[in-house]
């Protein structure tokens, strides 16, 4: 059983509530999502999209979390829900708290919580 991480947060920096439900669909494997620049045409998004369910798909898994740039993200999951992968997203709370500083600028920072996973439809 295997779990894909494909996005730019490595399992290694979530929290016990996520690691726990990742590894309810088996050993999580990290990929890392690739690099998307502005200037790349639907042909070039395409063309890594391939690559990137191409290479998600040789370690068969139960189920893959697909998070980045939207395009390609978009490309990647219908990839991979046609091949009868579950693909899912992270869910999480955002808690924010805002600080004003000396000079009159203002510095916010935000924490993310994840709740669950949320599979595409």
């Amino acid at each position: 059983m295997t779990f894909i991480n494909c996005s730019n947060h490595p399992s290694s920096g979530w929290g016990e509530k996520q690691l726990a439900e990742a590894e309810k669909y088996g050993k999580i494997v990290d990929i890392a999502f690739p690099a998307v620049i502005p200037e790349s045409s639907e042909k070039e998004i395409e063309s890594v999209s391939e690559e990137l369910f191409q290479k998600i798909v040789t370690y068969n898994p139960d189920a893959v979390m697909c998070e980045g740039e939207f395009t390609l993200t978009f490309s990647a999951v219908k990839k991979l829900k046609n091949a009868g992968v579950k693909v899912m997203a992270a869910c999480t709370k955002r808690e924010t708290a805002e600080e004003k500083m000396p000079d009159g600028s203002a510095r916010k920072a935000s924490v993310f919580r994840f709740v669950r996973f949320r599979e595409y439809i």
